[in-house]
């Protein structure tokens, strides 16, 4: 079936006035990633050869993220908006290039499934001229309903058209749908906008390809798969629904999740076999944790390779271009940002580490940090195979300490060590015996001076 021609038309024009966002509604993220970007997938995934995205006439945002997140979409304007029909003619031209299939999808649906796609597509191999995809629900007032007849599909009646009978119908109409592409301009022509609003409903093409003797056929799709988004809350539920989605994915990949509902992945993230993932965890995108890994509590990781049985936090951040190596460790309140920790090397507590190599078996003590900016740019440590950093000591870049070098606790590191080094880079302690009364004494009376004054 899926060696059929097929494109996919993704109507992305609508103002998304409801969501009270500058941002333009499809852009919008679910899991890291914009809702269009989502319709890409599926459409892709659903054996689409071509996507035509139709935009506003301010669209240059989402012709923009088109080119981002799509190899093959190409950018067609609605100038004016007229209803879905018209949205559809928008891309004509790709239509008229020839394609067996033509699906119509929406921005705003990002949790629509490849599968429902495909099963709509099947029904047009059969040899039906229109097939729509609905759903069922127990709470179908506000939505279309799909009027079947043996086997068949007869209309879409809007609610407000329903006579008592049909308004009891639970099966309505999500908007999605495949249509011939053998038949699909002649039917949008015959589209009128003799309605209360004057526009061209897509809708009604169901009934004009019925009128001119053409099959016409309904599937079913997760209510879910249908949802789609316009305001802020239905965002934050659309979140949440592929969050629950992706967390079983996960867990039935062999993932432990100690309590799932409180990890929250991105689109892309990876996770072996075998890690185990504590209470509050976030992963942004471009995360990678290796087979055995764990992630601690409290921990949030973007744009971050985690190698196989590593472990991180609890309360660990990991920013872009951190690569934890296998069996390291990054412990409680550290930061890692685009600096390697190799293997088995451990930056165990309250620690900055930026723009810098960790050599395998080092160990980075408490309150160490990589001092890599200047003011005006970043600056490279390189700390070697198995050297000892103790704790409170500060590294600043550039400067490079070489393999099983030691550093003295509370040192400012500013020359490079060699290997098998030893470093000490503090001031000499100098202590005043009974000094700390007249301090005292002096403070006290500038703090007078001070009041007074006031």
């Amino acid at each position: 079936m899926t060696s059929r021609t097929c494109l996919s038309i993704i109507l992305a024009a609508g103002e998304g006035t409801r969501m009270k966002s500058s941002t333009p509604k499809v852009l919008h993220k679910i899991a890291g990633l914009p809702m269009l970007a989502h319709v890409f997938r599926a459409a892709d995934e659903a054996g689409a050869d071509s996507i035509a995205v139709v935009v506003g006439h301010e669209g240059d945002a989402v012709r923009a993220a088109a080119a981002k997140y799509s190899s093959h979409a190409e950018v067609f304007v609605q100038e004016r908006r007229l209803g879905t029909a018209h949205a559809v003619l928008a891309a004509r031209e790709a239509i008229a290039r020839g394609y067996q299939d033509v699906l119509i999808m929406f921005g705003d649906t990002p949790l629509v499934d490849a599968g429902s796609l495909l099963v709509a597509r099947g029904r047009l191999a059969e040899g039906n001229a229109v097939s729509v995809v609905g759903f069922r629900t127990d709470a179908p007032t506000g939505y279309g309903r799909l009027i079947e007849e043996n086997g068949q599909l007869q209309a879409i009646r809007e609610e407000k058209d329903c006579s008592p009978a049909e308004r009891l119908i639970t099966f309505c109409n999500s908007g999605l749908m495949a249509i011939s592409g053998e038949h699909v301009l002649a039917l949008l022509d015959q589209v009128g906008s003799d309605n209360a609003k004057g526009e061209f409903y897509l809708t009604d093409i169901v009934e004009i390809a019925r009128k001119a003797g053409l099959k016409v056929a309904a599937t079913e799709a997760p209510f879910e798969s249908t949802l789609g988004v316009n305001t802020l809350v239905e965002l934050a539920e659309a979140e949440a629904i592929w969050q629950r989605r992706r967390r079983r994915e996960v867990m039935l990949a062999g993932v432990t999740l100690l309590a799932p509902e409180t990890v929250f992945f991105s689109h892309d993230t990876e996770v072996g076999a075998d890690a185990l993932i504590e209470p509050n965890v976030f992963f942004g995108p471009g995360v990678s944790v290796g087979q055995g890994a764990i992630i601690h509590a409290f921990s949030h990781v973007e744009g971050a390779e985690v190698g196989p049985r590593a472990e991180i936090g609890p309360f660990a951040r990991l920013r872009p271009g951190a690569d934890i190596g296998e069996k390291a460790k990054v412990g409680n309140f550290c930061e890692i940002k685009k600096a390697a920790v190799e293997p088995g090397a451990k930056v165990n507590h309250l620690t900055y580490i930026g723009d810098a190599r960790i050599g395998a078996g080092s160990n980075i003590g408490a309150g160490t940090i990589t001092c890599n900016y200047d003011g005006f740019g970043k600056h490279y440590t390189d700390i070697g195979r198995d050297v000892f950093v103790g704790s409170n000591t500060a590294l600043v870049a550039p400067v490079s300490i070489g393999d099983r070098a030691n550093i003295a606790a509370g040192s400012v590191i500013t020359d490079n060590v060699p290997a098998d080094g030893l470093a000490f880079g503090r001031a000499r302690q100098k202590t005043l015996p009974e000094y700390a009364p007249r301090l005292r004494a002096r403070l006290s009376s500038a703090k007078k001076q001070r009041d007074a004054a006031e």
